[in-house]
């Protein structure tokens, strides 16, 4: 069996691991990107990791592009207010 095709060690996983952050925001170099790529490639639980922290990421991203309704936000502002003149006259 070669080596490309033995199954990756927990150390190996781990190291790759660390790395999908980096990957995902296209932080790594392109000797690592290669690297990660072809880990993911031949390790089905490190790919469904990458897939769920990429998953991660979108819904963050979207939910930070989104802004919040006008009456929503008027009453957040109201209570944060009201906590402040509460911890005030505490």
């Amino acid at each position: 069996m070669s080596h490309s095709h033995a199954e990756p060690t927990p150390g190996e996983c781990a190291d790759f691991l660390d790395q999908i952050v980096y990957f995902l925001d296209n932080e790594l170099d392109q000797a690592d990107c290669s690297a990660v790529r072809l880990h993911l490639d031949s390790c089905n639980p490190c790919l469904e990791k990458y897939d769920l922290q990429r998953t991660v990421k979108a819904v963050v991203a979207r939910s930070c592009a989104e802004a919040a309704p006008e009456e929503l936000r008027n009453r957040v502002l109201l209570r944060i207010r009201e906590v402040q003149i509460q911890i005030r006259e505490s």
